[in-house]
């Protein structure tokens, strides 16, 4: 068949290192579907990503018909199917969330132009690089000719990681469990949510707050567990998580390319746009979704208890806060 074009972005950073390999093998887009892999990094980068480049190239793999490693952006978004966004102005010591915002904004703001101007119209944009959601929603907000619908960001860690307390909890594996939930951000104001999930315990499917009998464990540790993840892991490595990004990368794009099991939903962030939960409008929120024939569907009609709803309203108001700073940045970027 043609080939597809993938983009990676920040492609010489670790979270790519561990993600490129599962694409160009295959683990995403199929066994059958070549591509072309397209690489952009800053300038500085270029001679690590040459290397690689290299690397790829040495692993000999069938699928992968081409490589294009740049650091313009009108070579890296051309014609692409998919652009996967992992670069960002990473957090540094010191620094104020409101200088990364400013920071970021400028990057998104001009790689969503880019979009606009040399990509598909078709493509689909995943964005990683933190603050994911906000980020997210300046390249959709300077990408007016792509739908907004094809912007999503990254929420499946934070999803896997729920997935994967519950199943250790239960000594069950993470396939046993399925259809938890994040709501709203990628920080820690996210509510990781099990009213809905249900767990296969010994062949018979349960609600996980009926399997596992301890509401306060499921209201309190496991709840900050989840939020506070990405922070004990950078915290015990020295790094941020790389293996498990880019594992859930490859989960996220897998179901958007080939939609999502009969029978369950999964987080991503999207447009809040017609949504039914309350959620305001304009803003980049993790919802449970479906997704068929590339396009996804917010799940409707699940009960949301006061518990639930105080989380939820704490997010979007983070949220909320996040794009005000981020607009007013973007007008003078």
């Amino acid at each position: 068949g043609e080939p597809i074009r993938v983009l990676v972005t920040g492609a010489a950073g670790q979270i790519a290192y561990s993600l490129l390999y599962s694409i160009a093998k295959g683990d995403v887009f199929g066994k059958e579907q070549p591509l072309v892999l397209v690489l952009l990094d800053i300038t500085p980068m270029m001679t690590v990503l040459e290397g690689v480049v290299m690397e790829l190239q040495d692993c000999a793999l069938p699928l992968l018909r081409e490589v294009i490693p740049t650091d313009k952006e009108e070579v890296a978004f051309k014609d692409l199917d998919i652009a996967i966004l992992v670069g960002s102005m990473p957090r540094r010591e010191g620094m104020e969330r409101k200088d990364l915002l400013k920071a970021n904004v400028k990057i998104f703001k001009s790689q969503g132009a880019a979009l606009d101007k040399y990509a598909k119209k078709t493509v689909k944009v995943v964005v990683v690089g933190n603050p994911a959601n906000t980020n997210c929603l300046i390249a959709s907000k300077s990408a007016p000719s792509i739908p907004k619908e094809n912007f999503s960001c990254l929420t499946r860690l934070d999803h896997n990681r729920a997935k994967s307390q519950i199943a250790l909890k239960l000594g069950v594996t993470a396939n046993d469990v399925k259809n938890v939930i994040i709501w709203g951000n990628h920080s820690s104001t996210q509510y990781p949510d099990v009213n809905h999930a249900k767990v296969n315990v010994k062949g018979k499917e349960v609600g996980v707050y009926e399997a596992i009998k301890d509401d306060s464990w499921l209201k309190g540790d496991f709840i900050l567990t989840v939020q506070q993840r990405g922070a004990a892991v950078i915290k015990a490595r020295k790094l941020s998580s790389a293996m498990s990004a880019a594992k859930a990368i490859c989960d996220h794009v897998r179901d958007i390319w080939f939609g999502t099991p009969a029978g369950e939903f999964v987080s991503m962030g999207v447009i809040s746009d017609g949504n039914s939960y309350g959620v305001p409008e304009d803003l980049l929120y993790s919802f449970p979704v479906v997704i068929k024939n590339k396009t996804w569907k917010f799940v409707e009609g699940l009960p949301i208890n006061d518990f639930s709803r105080e989380k939820m309203d704490l997010t979007a108001k983070e949220l909320t806060e996040e794009k005000e700073t981020a607009v007013e940045f973007l007008s003078s970027a």
